[in-house]
């Protein structure tokens, strides 16, 4: 045993304590309401740019391709958490970062939206915080690479 309370040659099943599982279905939930609602937005995006007249079509365009890229990104992230796939973590991290830095500003400016910062803000933080904890971070290795890693890691 570590000083977690966990075998380190056994990450899948050390995860199976309750407190573990309900936080790595926390963090799959968090991710797939994150990508319907980036769904959601592209959705809204399109009508717009369907229903009024922006001031540059292809700035829209380029705004709704951008948007499908996340969505289908922060999905495919959020499918691979069911698997616990080791990259999926990493990705999931890369995607609440910037999810933090749009909340960041979304709290200043002329048009501050603190409401919309903290929808952003607060999964963002929930879901770093929840894989950057041992034993969830140790549930999305796979068991070979445990024996590899250095000490410390």
């Amino acid at each position: 045993m570590n000083q977690d309370g966990l075998e380190p040659n056994m990450p899948h099943e050390a995860s199976d304590s309750g407190g573990v599982r309900a936080a790595l279905v926390t963090v799959t939930g968090l991710l797939f309401l994150e990508a319907a609602a980036l769904v959601a937005v592209v959705v809204w995006l399109v009508v717009d740019v369907l229903a009024l007249k922006p001031s540059s079509y292809a700035t829209a365009v380029a705004l709704i391709v951008l948007v499908v890229i996340g969505a289908i990104w922060v999905t495919a992230v959020a499918v691979a958490s069911i698997r616990r796939a080791p990259w999926s973590r990493a990705a999931a991290i890369v995607w609440q970062v910037l999810q933090v830095s749009v909340a960041v500003g979304a709290f200043q400016g002329l048009f501050a939206r603190p409401d919309v910062g903290w929808l952003l803000l607060v999964p963002a933080v929930t879901v770093i915080g929840l894989l950057l904890w041992a034993p969830v971070r140790l549930a999305y290795t796979r068991p070979g690479d445990v024996d590899r890693a250095p000490d410390g890691a």
